[in-house]
């Protein structure tokens, strides 16, 4: 019997491991991939406070030794289910657990573009995160993909650091707030590119290019980029747990700033419904939803 289990070893359940354990409590934390969740991916981080430079892997391997140098049980397992009750029952693929409290700390996986050989372009050039990245790319020509508020948001960001911004978006008509994308039209350096989706990233062995096509005209055009900042959405994991979770329309776990879903069931990190998502909001939703597991389990 745990106190606390937390699903997820991403930064937001590493550090409500951390929190737990600290606490006197018996912690139980699982991970189905490896531990860092989308921050491991990141080649360079310097917005975490306290540490002037690190890679993404490095970092998420600090999170995860405080938690384990204080006790925390860590587990390469896929859960399966949740049961709610008194006494919470995860199953995962290779066995049965029981707990007092559960964090779902299940995090969120890019929106790909899929585009050919995508992936080997990742953190060369090809980044999922303007304000995370978007100072490697200081006085350069990007591109953004998107027509939301995040895409207008991190074309509005990069041209207070970039040469040259090209907004390329599959329609005419933007979903962003109208007052957004009216500021970026009034940026000297943002040039829409509109009715057009890309078709391939190239360069050796860094970004040097990206190819779009013209869905009217079907007109190809090579733009001319150092990076490519993708914005078409993030895919929270949180499906297998619909009957456990209330979810809103793009499957964020609702709950407010104290990541409480209801007593014994908490939430934390880029899987929580929310307005900005960002490695410190991350280790921030893990101490309030440890927090609160904590005090629940008495």
């Amino acid at each position: 019997m745990y106190d606390i289990i937390i699903i997820g070893g991403g930064p937001a359940g590493l550090t409500a491991a951390l929190y737990g354990v600290r606490s006197g409590r018996r912690v139980l934390l699982f991970e189905k991939t490896g531990y860092g969740g989308q921050i491991a991916k990141s080649p360079l981080v310097e917005n975490y406070p306290g540490i002037r430079a690190a890679s993404g892997m490095e970092l998420s391997e600090i999170l995860r030794g405080q938690a384990e140098s204080f006790g925390c049980e860590f587990r390469k397992e896929r859960v399966l289910s949740v049961t709610d009750g008194d006494i919470k029952k995860i199953t995962t693929s290779k066995g049965e657990y029981e707990a007092r409290a559960v964090i779902f700390a299940l995090g969120t996986e890019e929106r790909m573009l899929g585009l050919e050989n995508e992936e080997k372009y990742v953190g060369r050039g090809l980044s999922y995160c303007a304000y995370c990245d978007g100072n490697f790319f200081r006085n350069r020509e990007v591109a953004v993909i998107g027509g939301g508020n995040t895409a207008v948001q991190d074309a509005l960001y990069l041209s207070d650091i970039c040469k040259k911004i090209y907004l390329v978006h599959r329609r005419n008509e933007f979903r962003a707030e109208s007052s957004l994308v009216e500021k970026a039209r009034l940026r000297e350096n943002i040039e829409f590119v509109t009715d057009s989706v890309p078709v391939e990233i190239g360069g050796t062995p860094i970004v040097q290019c990206l190819k779009v096509k013209n869905k009217l005209t079907e007109v190809e055009r090579e733009l001319s980029v150092n990076g490519v900042f993708a914005a078409i959405g993030q895919i929270p994991q949180t499906k297998e747990f619909s009957d456990i979770l209330p979810l809103d329309e793009g499957g964020y776990v609702i709950a407010g700033e104290d990541c409480t879903v209801r007593d014994g069931i908490y939430v934390c990190g880029d899987c929580r419904k929310k307005e900005i998502r960002q490695l410190t909001t991350a280790v921030s939703d893990g101490t309030v939803a440890a927090t609160k597991a904590v005090a629940f389990v008495g």
